[in-house]
């Protein structure tokens, strides 16, 4: 990975140092200031103060290198999340909330073990929330991290709105080392564009409401088309009759229920035969798994666009729900 914006003594921090003031005079830097004073008329003496604040931190660039759901086969990744303690985690959750949850699922369409799969899958219902300063992270990540500084220097440009408009404190806010915040791990443009007051107290708590969490996330899902009472992913085998080309786990569904049955997979579903669907392909434990995803599965990886992890939201939620049920009987 080259980093060449970083030149000079930029560099030479990089290589030596764990984190580093962020520099306010480095062109990209100033750049940036004069931007969201002119586009959002940010006072600028109150956003050198904010940025002043913030540090540069190798750990982060290390960590959003190797990323779990780029470097883990599935079946590393899936025990992860599909554990004793995290099912009854998510059972305990459940029934703690289960009023606001359902109240929720019934008024979105979203059912309640995708919003439970989720927050699981996350944060492990509240436990871990990630320990970076966002605004250290999303510093990072926007001036010293060049794969992706235009997606970061855009995200910090929302965090910054978000301060302002909250009235937050910028030190305060703490999340996961790309910066995604709160028990739903909403980034700050998603917590701009999909966060909700379910409570009506005129706060968007994602921090410690669980209510707001859950209405956040179902609003989230309902406004990238989450479609109620569809099914979400089939586990599927491969007839001898089978020829079409080795999956690429796409996000996004290029078949159908009719094409994909006419190729030789073999799967059950009450979807119709024209609905969308996509071959999927991953390296379980006992070898290669193959699932059928439809539409709300790829809707759940616009969440975090990965297969594994859409997967895994989809198949704790659906323990978490087997057990809900099973302790009630």
């Amino acid at each position: 990975m080259i980093f060449r914006p970083l030149a000079g003594l930029a560099f030479f921090l990089f290589i030596t140092m764990p984190a580093w003031a962020v520099d306010l005079d480095r062109p990209d830097v100033e750049a940036f200031i004069k931007t969201m004073v002119r586009d959002h008329n940010y006072d600028r003496d109150r956003l050198q103060e904010i940025l002043g604040q913030a540090e540069i931190k190798r750990s982060i660039i290390d960590l959003i290198s190797k990323p779990a759901e780029k470097t883990l086969s599935w079946a590393d990744y899936r025990p992860i999340f599909m554990t004793r303690q995290r099912i009854n985690a998510g059972t305990a959750f459940w029934r703690e909330n289960r009023e606001a949850l359902e109240t929720i699922s019934a008024k979105t369409g979203v059912p309640v073990e995708i919003m439970v799969g989720i927050i699981g899958v996350e944060t492990y219902f509240g436990r871990i929330t990630g320990g970076h300063r966002v605004l250290d992270a999303l510093a990072t990540l926007a001036f010293a991290y060049p794969p992706r500084s235009k997606f970061f220097r855009g995200e910090l440009e929302q965090f910054l709105l978000l301060v302002r408009e909250e009235q937050m404190q910028a030190t305060d806010a703490f999340g996961s080392y790309a910066g995604a915040m709160g028990r739903p791990q909403f980034m700050p443009s998603s917590y701009r564009a999909y966060a909700v007051d379910s409570t009506g107290d005129g706060k968007r708590d994602i921090w410690s409401n669980w209510t707001d969490v859950a209405g956040s996330i179902a609003n989230y899902f309902l406004k990238h088309g989450w479609k109620s009472g569809e099914e979400t992913v089939a586990q599927a085998t491969l007839s001898h009759s089978w020829k079409g080309p080795v999956p690429e786990n796409t996000l996004k569904p290029e078949e159908t229920v009719s094409s994909l049955s006419q190729q030789g997979v073999m799967f059950s579903t009450d979807m119709p035969a024209g609905a969308a669907s996509q071959l999927l392909m991953l390296k379980g434990k006992h070898g290669d798994e193959h699932w059928v995803g439809f539409h709300n599965f790829f809707v759940i990886t616009r969440y975090n666009h990965s297969v594994m992890y859409a997967l895994a939201v989809h198949q704790l939620g659906q323990e978490i729900a087997l057990k809900v049920g099973d302790d009630a009987s």
